[in-house]
């Protein structure tokens, strides 16, 4: 599912990147360039962005269907354009509109820990999802589909892979009412499992990534089944936040003794974390070695075979100290055989003066559009 939509997504965009080349689309290329550049003249703030960017949407509909270029042009044509767009500019404008607030970071962070501590504990039929609805296999489809959401920038393909996790919810319901004789109770059944299923998954930054759509989506492309499953969604989050015993099918007083255990548990973990890193200061080649050893084994380092869809904001902290695990070592074992090396071949060769090295890097490959003449 992912990588068709992401395939004809590219295509797409590559089309329109295709037709900003033509040197008769210098004036639409113009406005392009002088929208993303006055964004910097104002200050961040997501709610004024995304009625800027709403309205250069429309006004930019306006133009491309006027344009000679798009003479005759189909509505699927048009839209095809459109989706270039805005892909072009929300990636370019990504880093000032996704998660811009302070308050963003704040609360995809608290929604994040809460949902470590349900791990932990919660299951199915706290959300009174009936066993015939319960397919782990499915579910685990569904939790990719949602995590890769902070592989994409453009709020279309972010989009699309919310849609991807409901389509695979929704394929289990129909699967289930025909093989079991479940009767199906739409939003009851629909909502619960997806809720599981968020939880399970708890994909980055999910309050951000709700919110960058809501607001750099094109409203017209907001509609229908992806409206649908994106309200969905963000009940989903709405009801993760105000989590607690009185809703779930769960006693109060196991609730909260749970998320305390979930509490101490995580509060041990992190302190031996920092234990075990503290501790990693004998540079002995033996040591060095046999920690290493499970780089193959896997103890130490569970993330060697994951992919970057599949981790979650959680996980940061553990790839920090494992990243600085490494660098530690590194640095130790570099400094042991620089000190072995020179002692056997004794004093260096003095260097040249006035002669220095430097690295530089290629020249990145502008954007299709960047190339446009009279820039």
């Amino acid at each position: 599912m992912e990588s068709s939509a992401a395939a004809a997504s590219s295509v797409t965009f590559y089309d329109f990147l295709d037709r900003m080349r033509n040197p008769a689309s210098l004036d639409l290329v113009r406005s392009i360039k002088s929208f993303i550049v006055s964004s910097s003249f104002y200050a961040a703030n997501p709610e004024n962005d995304g009625k800027r960017v709403q309205e250069f949407y429309l006004t930019m509909e306006a133009a491309i269907r006027e344009h000679p270029l798009w003479t005759g042009a189909s509505e699927e044509e048009v839209d095809h354009a459109m989706e270039g767009l805005e892909k072009y500019v929300m990636t370019k404008l990504f880093s000032r509109t996704f998660a811009s607030a302070s308050e963003d970071s704040k609360i995809d962070h608290e929604i994040s820990e809460k949902i470590c501590l349900l791990q932990t504990f919660l299951k199915p039929e706290h959300l009174d999802i009936p066993a015939v609805l319960q397919n782990e296999a499915s579910w685990l489809l569904a939790e990719k589909e949602l995590q890769k959401i902070n592989t994409f920038k453009a709020p279309r393909e972010k989009l699309s892979c919310i849609m991807n996790c409901c389509r695979v919810i929704n394929n289990l319901l129909l699967n289930a009412s025909m093989s079991e004789n479940h009767v199906l109770a739409g939003l009851d059944d629909f909502l619960p499992v997806l809720i599981y299923v968020t939880i399970k998954a708890n994909p980055p930054q999910l309050h951000s990534n709700l919110k960058f759509i809501q607001l750099y989506r094109r409203q017209a492309k907001l509609v229908s089944e992806a409206a649908y499953y994106f309200t969905n969604l963000v009940s989903a989050k709405e009801f993760i936040v105000d989590l607690s015993a009185k809703s779930l099918s769960m006693d109060e007083i196991k609730f909260e003794e749970s998320m305390q255990a979930a509490r101490l548990t995580n509060k041990e973990m992190q302190t031996e974390a920092s234990t075990t890193l503290l501790g990693q200061t004998d540079p002995s080649p033996t040591r060095i070695l046999d920690e290493n050893r499970d780089l193959s084994g896997g103890s130490n380092y569970p993330y060697m075979d994951a992919k970057a869809g599949e981790l979650t904001i959680g996980d940061v902290e553990r790839l920090l100290s494992l990243y600085k695990d490494v660098v530690t070592k590194y640095t130790n074992l570099r400094a042991a055989v620089r000190h072995h090396s020179l002692s056997k071949a004794g004093p260096p060769f003095p260097h040249s003066e006035g002669t220095s090295f430097s690295l530089t890097r290629p020249e990145g490959v502008n954007t299709k559009i960047d190339h446009q003449r009279g820039n």
